[in-house]
């Protein structure tokens, strides 16, 4: 328990707050309408379903406030720096904000589901109302004429009108209809299995947010939910069972009834306004000039972008979003810097896949030798997880594939900081996994390796960095040259020194080897890699992590886009 607070307590907290403040707003609002006299003659015509219909609405406007917060990569931004003199522990909150994004994501679109079949039901039940199907309470409520837009109870003014035509023509039904559309879309489109394979379909259907606000801030000016406005005059008590008597006799006058006021826009015109700003601030970073100074084709379809851009300043660990509009207009794909803050220029390692990224390589592999690529805008930087990589006594980085981006960036840094004798550095000591399915995937990482075991020798600090490649794919041909050269000094994949490792890590032993070397440390956990992995090495620094502020503890951070 103590391990688990350590890591995720902060996380729990922050869930156990936003659960909360569902659950109180679902049951004050149910109450409210279950329970308040002005609804009584609502409530026997729609009985429970009314209170159905509207506690999920005040739930859907509170998560629909949060909904866009998350996806304000600037003003994240902003707040991370903010927070720089705050806890790390504060800090790692805001790495979480697409996994915020998603658990708001599936209880707006629990309470739509609800809020839904609740109105059906309504609908269903006004439409009955209004064919005399009920007793003559409900009968009489349903025939109240319109006078002046007052009176009235039951939305559903004549007989010719069906639950379907009312809900395809009423400005109520036709936004519900549209925006629940939209919601679907965006859900579903959302798949782990489409997002990857078709993030064009992922990337446009999110768009569609744009109509669901519109269609949310309207949906509620339809007031097709209404309550007695005359309770003072019309004492439902002493008149519900005389619905005869209404209006000619001086204690029971007719009841008139009014829609509530829409209050939708007042909860999400906050978070539409900064949403817009963080528009805007991506146009004109967009607009702004980015000049190519090296443009290398890899090995393994890898491709190295070095830009520079006037003012452009990064930190390690951090991504940008690139557009090309020579592919599209509207696409952003996030991309991780591999570049040090101490170089001039900022450059990305693109692997091919996926359209975009295939048609940037062909795009690229096609142009003369020393010309210009297409045109690129660059939004960002923005912070993640391995920002704070110098804020531990050790680190331990783990990077899967293309995964080692940020560590290229931390392990450049590195080289200079060492370069320049820089005093600041708190890091002791740094552990970096690689792991990889195919040879050539090390290839254009291994430069970087060599230089700095080479740097770390020469300043007699051979132990600050200790790397392990493990190399989980092979085929036989590749075994046997392995093995004819294994007695080499050097490895036979990458040329260094470290000896490549085949198959997977063994965590168990790779946490206990480092709280050993390690005590009395704060050992920060770095992953760029697959959930799957991300489970284990959570699991580990809970495992591995002492309560006691004296020893060794584990944190965990992931990089998130």
């Amino acid at each position: 328990m103590g391990n688990m607070i350590i890591n995720h307590g902060l996380t729990s907290f922050i869930l156990i707050v936003w659960m909360g403040i569902n659950i109180f707003l679902f049951v004050w609002f149910y109450f409210f309408y279950d329970l308040g006299e002005q609804f009584f003659y609502t409530r026997h015509l729609l009985g429970s379903a009314l209170a159905w219909a509207r506690a999920p609405a005040a739930v859907l406007n509170f998560n629909c406030l949060l909904i866009l917060l998350p996806v304000c990569r600037n003003l994240l931004s902003l707040v991370r720096g903010s927070f720089m003199c705050c806890g790390r522990t504060m800090r790692k909150q805001l790495d979480k904000n697409i996994s915020f994004h998603k658990l708001v994501a599936y209880m707006i679109g629990l309470m739509t589901a609800v809020h839904t079949i609740a109105h059906l039901l309504n609908v269903e039940w006004y439409n009955n109302s209004r064919r005399g199907e009920y007793d003559g309470l409900s009968t009489a409520l349903s025939d109240l004429e319109d006078t002046d837009n007052t009176t009235y109870l039951n939305p559903i003014r004549t007989l010719e009108i069906t639950p379907t035509y009312f809900a395809l023509t009423s400005l109520a039904g036709i936004t519900g209809v549209i925006i629940t559309l939209c919601l679907i879309l965006i859900i579903t489109s959302s798949m782990e299995v489409i997002r990857r394979s078709y993030f064009e379909v992922f990337w446009y259907t999110h768009h569609l947010f744009v109509i669901f606000f519109i269609g949310l801030v309207i949906h509620g000016a339809g007031r097709i939910v209404r309550s007695q406005s005359n309770l003072d005059k019309h004492n439902f008590t002493l008149c519900k069972d005389r619905p005869q008597d209404w209006g000619n006799v001086p204690d029971c006058p007719l009841p008139q009834f009014a829609g509530g006021f829409p209050q939708t826009w007042m909860w999400v015109i906050g978070p539409m306004f900064l949403y817009l700003c963080e528009r805007v601030l991506r146009f004109v970073r967009y607009m702004q000039a980015v000049r190519y100074r090296k443009i290398v084709i890899r090995p393994s379809k890898v491709l190295e972008l070095q830009l520079v851009k006037n003012g452009f300043k990064m930190e390690v660990g951090q991504y940008v979003f690139l557009n090309c509009p020579a592919i599209s207009q509207l696409e952003w794909h996030p991309f991780t810097m591999t570049s040090a803050p101490e170089e001039e220029f900022f450059s990305v390692h693109i692997r091919s896949v996926g359209d975009w990224t295939q048609k940037l390589i062909s795009m690229v592999e096609e142009l003369p030798e020393g010309a210009q690529g297409p045109r690129m805008g660059v939004d960002g930087p923005f912070g993640t997880a391995s920002e704070d990589v110098f804020e531990y006594d050790v680190s331990m980085l783990v990077g899967a594939g293309i995964g080692v981006t940020p560590f290229a960036s931390i392990l450049k840094s590195i080289w200079y900081k060492f370069k320049d004798s820089d005093p600041k550095l708190r890091t002791r000591k740094i552990y970096f996994y690689w792991l990889c399915r195919e040879t050539h995937a090390f290839e254009w990482f291994a430069d970087l390796l060599q230089v700095l075991e080479k740097e770390m020798e020469e300043r007699g600090m051979g132990d600050f960095l200790t790397y392990k490649l493990f190399l989980t794919g092979w085929d036989q041909s590749h075994t046997e040259h392995v093995m004819v050269r294994f007695d080499q000094d050097t490895d036979v994949v990458t040329g260094l020194k470290q000896k490549t490792h085949y198959g997977r890590p063994n965590w168990e032993k790779e946490f206990e080897q480092v709280r050993k070397d390690n005590p009395s440390s704060t050992v920060g956990t770095f992953l760029c890699g697959p959930q799957v992995l991300a489970k284990v090495l959570a699991k580990k620094c809970a495992k591995y992590s002492d309560v006691d502020p004296r020893k060794t503890r584990f944190y965990f951070n992931k990089e998130n886009f």
